[in-house]
């Protein structure tokens, strides 16, 4: 493992010491950056693995749009409320069972615009 790589050690991570290297070395910043995002997604259960990848690649996206750091900051944190409190949020889908709940059904409601999903392959 290089120094770079160690430095991504999750439970170790100094926040001045990465502060300093992204002013005074971007690239070496982003390197960091990657690996331990990559620590991340490697540490999270097989099952999640390609939502996160899918995720943190909306999240790059995101940043790759914005023309400042704090653009960024900005777009990425409305990801986040719209994930909480938006249509097909968090927040909606805890509501509707939490209704469910109170009416004496304890199964969740389906979601209103739901289809079945047909394999076109065989080994799908």
């Amino acid at each position: 493992m290089t120094e770079k790589e160690s430095q991504t050690n999750l439970q170790a991570v100094d926040f001045e010491q990465w502060m300093k290297i992204a002013q005074q070395d971007a690239d070496t910043f982003e390197s960091m950056r990657l690996v331990a995002i990559e620590e991340i997604i490697a540490s999270a259960p097989e099952k999640n693995r390609e939502r996160l990848r899918c995720l943190q690649w909306r999240i790059d996206q995101e940043r790759r749009l914005s023309k400042s750091p704090m653009g960024a900051c900005i777009r990425i944190s409305r990801m986040m409320w719209e994930t909480l409190v938006g249509e097909e949020s968090l927040t909606s889908h805890l509501h509707s069972l939490t209704e469910s709940c109170e009416a004496g059904n304890h199964t969740a409601k389906p979601r209103p615009h739901q289809a079945q999903v047909i394999p076109l392959r065989p080994d799908c």
